[in-house]
């Protein structure tokens, strides 16, 4: 296990790595001048020369990338172009708004796909089990953005029960969750149900039932324990998926975390804050994937990673 853990820690190293090359490189092919956008056209071309050497854009851009890198392994990740701020700092700002909004997605999505999906495993072939097959089907359809503008319409402007843009009180994350949260409750619903329906059937389940265990500890002690391989696999990457994939959901609801950060620094070619909100979406991915692997050798003793464990 320990071996296995430090491979994946250096292939990590390498990702990131790699991740930071080509935003830079992308960065830097895009058209528009930072500077310029800072400025706008009243800068006179001496003005100009002088905030671009400040800023170290006069620079090879190979040097650019090296200095990047060599801040980063000290965790400075520079300062913003236009705000000043140490990236690192703005980070740590918006990454409590960000997490607050990803686990209460992620505990909507757990509780009620986890749920659904027994509930229509349980139910299969019957019109609950068709019902919330196809709502499963919708809801991974559904786009992001598009359902957190209907639930703005319908339950904040229409209805007033929710506010729809900022974090003024704790019911603000109320419908962001939600619109964040459903299509994993789709996708966790539907890989639930596939994952008890092949459980069920197993032989060990008929014997329990057959020694008068009740229906409610079948399900949960021997059902769902077995099932959650595939259940936790999705559920790890979906966890990543959440806290680095809000950028729609905080633009939409004018939500001051990461994610929102993010489509600012595009639009403003912000290359420092971008930077380093690449590398927090690819250090989320990288390590939620890392705990869904460690954990299966913990729920399944069976599951070993034939590396001389």
């Amino acid at each position: 296990m320990a071996s296995y853990i430090l491979k994946r820690l250096s292939q990590t190293f390498i990702v990131l790595l790699g991740i930071s090359l080509v935003t830079f490189i992308l960065m830097n092919v895009v058209p528009g001048d930072p500077v310029l956008l800072m400025l706008e056209k009243r800068a006179t071309p001496e003005a100009v020369e002088r905030i671009r050497r400040e800023m170290g854009l006069d620079k090879p851009k190979t040097t650019q990338y090296l200095n990047f890198v060599a801040g980063a392994a000290r965790l400075d990740l520079g300062r913003s172009y236009f705000t000043k701020e140490p990236v690192m700092t703005a980070l740590s700002r918006r990454f409590g708004v960000t997490l607050r909004l990803a686990s209460s997605a992620y505990a909507i999505a757990m509780v009620v796909g986890i749920s659904l999906g027994v509930a229509s495993a349980l139910q299969r072939g019957r019109v609950f089990d068709s019902l919330i097959r196809g709502g499963a089907v919708l809801g991974i359809s559904a786009p992001v953005f598009w359902v957190a503008i209907i639930l703005q319409m319908v339950f904040g402007l229409r209805l007033g029960l929710f506010p729809i843009s900022g974090i003024r009180s704790p019911n603000s994350f109320v419908l962001p969750a939600i619109a964040l949260g459903l299509r994993y409750v789709a996708s966790i619903s539907r890989v639930t149900r596939t994952s008890m329906l092949e459980v069920i059937g197993q032989d060990y389940i008929r014997t329990a039932r057959a020694k008068g265990l009740a229906e409610r500890v079948v399900i949960l002690k021997h059902a769902l324990k077995n099932a959650l391989i595939p259940i936790i696999t999705l559920a790890g990457t979906e966890l990543g998926n959440l806290l680095a994939g809000s950028m729609l959901t905080e633009w939409v609801f004018s939500i001051p975390g990461i994610g929102k950060l993010m489509v600012d620094s595009i639009l403003m070619r912000d290359l420092p804050m971008l930077q380093g909100t690449v590398l927090y979406v690819a250090v989320v991915f990288v390590v939620s994937n890392l705990v869904v692997d460690i954990s299966y050798a913990f729920i399944d003793p069976r599951i070993r990673y034939a590396r001389g464990d």
